[in-house]
């Protein structure tokens, strides 16, 4: 008997968010995260993570999110925590950094130096972050992989 072929999941490209309005997303992430806008039409807006992109699709018709979330990869966490405290964003209960947006998107802050998540030398240079690094804790787990130094 033949083993059927499988493709293997290798990451995201993308991230996809329905809000109920372009403009008014990227004025309130704009007030949260630094970014670089690749391309915006009137019902779509997409937000460059380098070599990956959130995608804004006007038209959230659903209930808020509960446990339903995505993690976003920030370089600096506590500054995620005051810009939110700054304009009024509830942080979400529990041990993460979650919040909903005001379309109920559900995001968890998760920093870079904690993750085994790595963007190349080459990606990090072209998005102009070439002093990121991973903690202890990080760089073991990636090494036990065979995906870095030990």
């Amino acid at each position: 008997m033949t083993v059927p072929r499988k493709a293997r999941a290798v990451g995201f490209n993308h991230v996809a968010l329905e809000v109920g309005n372009i403009d008014e997303a990227l004025e309130f992430y704009g007030k949260i995260f630094d970014f670089k806008l690749r391309s915006k039409s009137e019902t779509s807006a997409f937000i460059d993570l380098g070599d990956q992109f959130l995608a804004l699709q006007q038209g959230r018709r659903q209930s808020p999110d509960d446990g339903r979330h995505f993690g976003l990869v920030v370089d600096d966490r506590d500054a995620v925590r005051e810009a939110l405290t700054r304009e009024g964003v509830q942080v979400l209960p529990g041990r993460f950094l979650d919040f909903l947006d005001p379309w109920g998107n559900r995001i968890e802050i998760v920093p870079y130096d904690n993750i085994q998540f790595s963007k190349t030398d080459a990606v990090l240079r072209g998005m102009g972050m070439t002093d990121l690094e991973k903690n202890e804790s990080a760089r073991k787990e990636l090494a036990e992989k065979g995906m870095g130094p030990a």
